[in-house]
């Protein structure tokens, strides 16, 4: 029986198990291998199932409120306008490279988001992530490596430009772009470097179904049959097992046990719910003066001294509540504030949509929801329409409603299930088993690596 000497994670930012395993899976000849002899299904993502913090989530088996990371800008503090942008130097819990390189396994890290800038360098190689501000950023490990990128893989791209855009064609050409030069690096790190584990992510199905999901969903409001950019999505994703395929030809598959996983689903996306115009319909935010358009959130002037709520837009929405001795000029009363969130959380959960049907948000009190909550969490998470409306968070409004998205084109938000497979020939193929969870991954690595997993890890071996 072939045994496990390396492990190798392929992330795929938001992969959807739906179109994996289902609609396209016959188009995917090597996905379609992998999975009818190993083990694969549905990966609970986190809450929120955002891609910060959903990866560094993973990759530490820890929920966002023990990483005290909830979305990509985080509260610095419980004044009103300090806010911080979560970079890799707002993770303080180790991460499977970490200890692995304790370890003194050789690993390779491309392209995993959380990872810019590099403090803690491996004992390996890295290559930030979709968040470095570009490539004249030190953004690997040796730094020398740039170097190298730019002699195997020219045209290597850490993100693509603007992917809510109207300019269809140039999105396709630049995605495709960018999934070709991240697997031609890949495929030469593998096979010129010495490791023990290798984590690559792709961002490009995130930034594909943002930009076409409107187009491939036939439930999308939007959606025309027979539209050109129909199958888009589709053929994105042969490219992606095309390449992943080459990629594996690199690898000895009977001593490397393979994991894909994605971090989050995709959904499609009726709208968007402005939050804090809402709040204001409701009498919970109070304006100093009314803006005569759609106004950043920072631009307004607000009268704290008669506000008990504001919210923050995104793919979910971070409720804040304004605490009498918390906040600068809080006014709801500390006695009062279970009571006043339970208000809230009915008011929420009980709004419909502009069809006048239940919209089915979902509401959570962070303490509810996570082991531990440190630094600043909101005061509620707000999945509107569970995810299947985005937060909108400027005000002046004309409606609670907008079907334009706030930060450019934008067709899909995030689902609660992402995607995984395992495979290796000495694991037993257990088919599709649904019951993953994204904290699962960091416990099945040290796991298949033979090595002892942290009690405090939140999740457990999947073998």
């Amino acid at each position: 029986m072939s045994t496990i000497e390396k492990v190798a994670i392929i992330g795929l930012d938001c992969a959807d198990p739906h179109l994996m395993f289902e609609r396209f899976v016959d188009d995917l000849p090597t996905q379609k291998r992998l999975m009818a002899g190993g083990t694969f299904g549905k990966l609970e993502s986190s809450l929120p199932p955002i891609t910060v913090p959903a990866w560094s989530c993973m990759a530490s088996s820890k929920d966002p409120g023990t990483l005290g990371i909830y979305g990509f800008r985080n509260r610095a503090d419980y004044s009103y306008d300090k806010l911080s942008i979560a970079t890799s130097l707002a993770v303080k819990e180790p991460r499977l490279w970490d200890i692995l390189s304790q370890q003194g396994k050789k690993v390779i890290v491309l392209g995993v988001p959380g990872t810019f800038p590099i403090t803690k360098p491996p004992n390996g190689i890295m290559v930030t992530s979709f968040m470095t501000p570009g490539k004249d950023s030190d953004y690997t490990w040796p730094r020398e490596l740039k170097a190298e990128i730019d002699r195997v893989a020219p045209g290597y791209q850490l993100d693509v430009k603007d992917f809510r855009t109207n300019d269809k064609e140039r999105l396709v050409q630049q995605i495709h772009d960018m999934t070709r030069e991240r697997f031609k690096l890949a495929k030469h790190l593998v096979t010129t470097k010495e490791w023990d584990f290798f984590w690559m992510v792709e961002m490009g199905p995130d930034r594909l179904y943002h930009g076409f999901w409107q187009y491939t969903d036939p439930h999308h409001h939007r959606y025309e049959a027979g539209n050109p950019l129909e199958n888009v999505i589709r053929d994105y994703h042969k490219l992606l097992d095309e390449e992943i395929g080459g990629l594996l030809e690199a690898m000895d598959l009977d001593k490397t046990a393979l994991l894909w996983a994605s971090d989050h689903g995709a959904q499609l996306m009726h709208g968007g719910l402005c939050f804090n115009d809402w709040l204001i319909q409701e009498g919970y935010l109070v304006l100093e003066e009314q803006p005569t358009g759609p106004t950043r959130f920072a631009d307004v002037k607000i009268n704290w001294k008669k506000t008990r709520a504001w919210g923050e837009g995104g793919y979910y929405a971070r409720c804040f509540i304004n605490v009498k001795g918390r906040e600068p000029n809080g006014v709801v009363k500390q006695r009062h504030y279970q009571a006043f969130r339970d208000e809230l959380i009915g008011r929420l959960e009980s709004m419909v949509d502009h069809n006048g049907k239940p919209m089915g948000t979902k509401v959570y009190k962070p303490e509810e929801v996570y082991d531990k909550v440190n630094n600043v969490p909101p005061d509620l998470i707000v999945l509107f329409g569970n995810l299947n409306w985005r937060s909108v968070g400027t005000v002046g409004n004309p409606s609670i409603y907008t079907f334009e998205n706030d930060t450019g084109p934008d067709d899909a938000n995030h689902a609660r299930y992402g995607m995984y497979l395992l495979h290796h020939p000495s694991l037993p193929p257990r088919g599709r088993v649904d019951s993953a969870s994204l904290y699962d991954v960091a416990p099945t690595v040290l796991k298949l690596m033979g090595l002892p997993v942290p009690g405090d890890m939140r999740g457990k071996s999947l073998v």
